[in-house]
């Protein structure tokens, strides 16, 4: 299945939320620290309902450790942004695909897109007087498509 990699996320809430999403579509979820909340925060855990137990979450030191972890090739990495340069549709994606997210508030830093390389960055349609999108509804939108794409397998 599919790697999300969340750098240094801010909001204990969505990450909450996203640990849900993975914990239903079988995906494995890496958190780069720091990240601004502690792992057992009672946001995180409402958010999450009672999901944590069923999803694979691991933690990282480092952006390059995470995808090292995934085991994804560099082309099969890619970063979700607002200004990505081209548009989720048209990627097809592949099981073991990796995407990775950076923080709320600023996004990935110029170090961070040195090393994913900005070529691999993809975004969300939306109306050109948006800004941007929540970053769980960021995470479901993609992992929905790109699993559509795949035939929903190991789904019901």
């Amino acid at each position: 299945m599919f790697h999300i990699i969340l750098v240094c996320p801010e909001i204990p809430a969505n990450t909450g939320n996203i640990i849900r999403l993975t914990a239903n579509t079988g995906c494995t979820l890496h958190l780069v620290k720091p990240f601004s909340f502690e792992l057992d925060d009672k946001r995180l855990k409402r958010a999450g309902l009672d999901y944590h137990e069923w999803a694979e979450l691991k933690t990282h030191d480092s952006l390059a450790e995470a995808i090292g972890t995934t085991g994804a090739a560099k082309d099969r990495c890619f970063a979700l942004s607002s200004k990505g340069q081209r548009n989720l549709g048209q990627i097809s994606f592949q099981d073991g695909d990796c995407f990775i997210f950076g923080r709320e508030t600023a996004g990935l830093k110029p170090a961070e897109w040195d090393l994913i390389g900005r070529e691999q960055s993809i975004r969300l349609p939306m109306v050109n007087t948006s800004r941007s999108l929540n970053l769980a509804n960021s995470v479901a939108i993609t992992v929905y498509e790109a699993w559509r794409q795949i035939g929903f397998v190991g789904g019901i």
